[in-house]
């Protein structure tokens, strides 16, 4: 396992500012468990979610990993998951929180109308840089693609300090139809895990 907690703190894209946003597009979508000033409906465009990352200390064990989220790039794809308006200082313990593997990286988010369901939305229009942390195939975490029903396998059976792998997969797939969101993989995925 790399611990990039030190790495983090040394990707300082936004120093100086007195408040950053910050996308969640997998359990920062629901476990929101940080002060923030503001919440915002919003996307990352040219990127998919995708249950690839190794979760050793958090929804699995190093001996039997879960799987969370990560994004993989992908042209005309939208990427939909909600946008936290925080403090600088905020960012160390989340830095903390996604240590296995994931790095800060920066993006532009488009912000949608709280008041408008995400289907019926063509485009945002407000737009910001903000940051996401992201877990790229170079990470020793990684797992990379697998067939559907083996992933949603290895999360009907992972368990770590944070609870069931199950629990993570089936709160997401929630959070993002309370957003109105379509995402294939993550419905896909519960629905395989229904098998199990």
């Amino acid at each position: 396992m790399l611990d990039t907690t030190a790495l983090n703190q040394q990707r300082n894209f936004f120093e100086g500012h007195a408040a950053i946003w910050l996308f969640g597009y997998g359990s920062l979508i629901w476990k929101a468990d940080f002060a923030y000033l503001e919440r915002r409906p919003a996307y990352i465009h040219g990127w998919e979610r995708r249950f690839w990352q190794g979760s050793h200390d958090h929804r699995g064990t190093p001996e039997a990993p879960g799987r969370v989220a990560t994004l993989i790039r992908a042209k005309d794809s939208i990427c939909h998951g909600m946008a936290y308006r925080i403090a600088p200082e905020v960012l160390a313990p989340l830095d903390v929180r996604e240590k296995n593997g994931y790095l800060r990286e920066k993006v532009l988010l488009t912000f949608m109308d709280e008041k408008t369901p995400v289907a019926e939305k063509s485009s945002g229009t407000e737009q910001s840089e903000g940051l996401i942390y992201l877990a790229s195939d170079d990470n020793p975490a990684f797992l990379g693609d697998a067939p559907l029903d083996e992933i949603a396998q290895q999360i009907a059976n992972a368990h770590g300090p944070s609870g069931p792998n199950r629990d993570y997969l089936v709160n997401l797939a929630k959070a993002l139809r309370e957003l109105g969101a379509k995402d294939a993989h993550i419905f896909a995925l519960e629905q395989q895990l229904s098998r199990f």
